[in-house]
């Protein structure tokens, strides 16, 4: 495991199904919110927080059955922040068919013990993969600083 990718693999479950009988979004939340926080964690070595969790997008459907992959990595830090792209696959284990479900974008803040944010260190893309990443990370800040504008003005 490098310091700045963590992958999490289990059994999608019975208890993890919705009514139309696949695994259900909240479900799959949870598991975005615990690897990408283990991800922020790990690559900070500081208690996190979640400040921001932007298109989760659910493109395919988890089965009950089929081994779940959650990758969370680090695209982009800001001084304190940290910007985590967390991928879903769905493995079908009989077939070994790999199926892409979900994708977000989700960003961590470490904070010290008063609760008080703390720097991180520096993330540095190392691939061309990822310096686009990181431009994507940047690209989703800034349309976030827009969407909290407008917000702001419906409030």
């Amino acid at each position: 495991m490098t310091d700045h990718i963590v992958k999490f693999r289990f059994l999608s479950q019975p208890a993890d199904v919705n009514f139309g009988g696949k695994v259900h979004g909240g479900a799959v939340m949870k598991w975005i919110d615990q690897t990408a926080y283990t991800c922020a964690v790990n690559w900070s070595s500081q208690y996190c927080v979640t400040v921001y969790v932007g298109g989760i997008r659910f493109i395919n459907p988890i089965h009950i059955g089929d081994i779940v992959e959650v990758q969370a990595k680090i695209i982009y830090t800001g001084r304190t922040s940290m910007h985590i792209a967390v991928d879903i696959k769905a493995i079908n284990p009989k077939t070994k068919v790999e199926t892409k479900t979900t994708h977000c974008v989700i960003v961590f803040v470490a904070v010290d013990d008063e609760g008080k944010t703390v720097p991180v260190p520096a993330w540095t893309p190392q691939s061309e993969e990822e310096k686009k990443l990181q431009e994507y990370a940047i690209k989703l800040s800034e349309l976030r600083k827009e969407i909290n504008e407008a917000t702001k003005e419906q409030f």
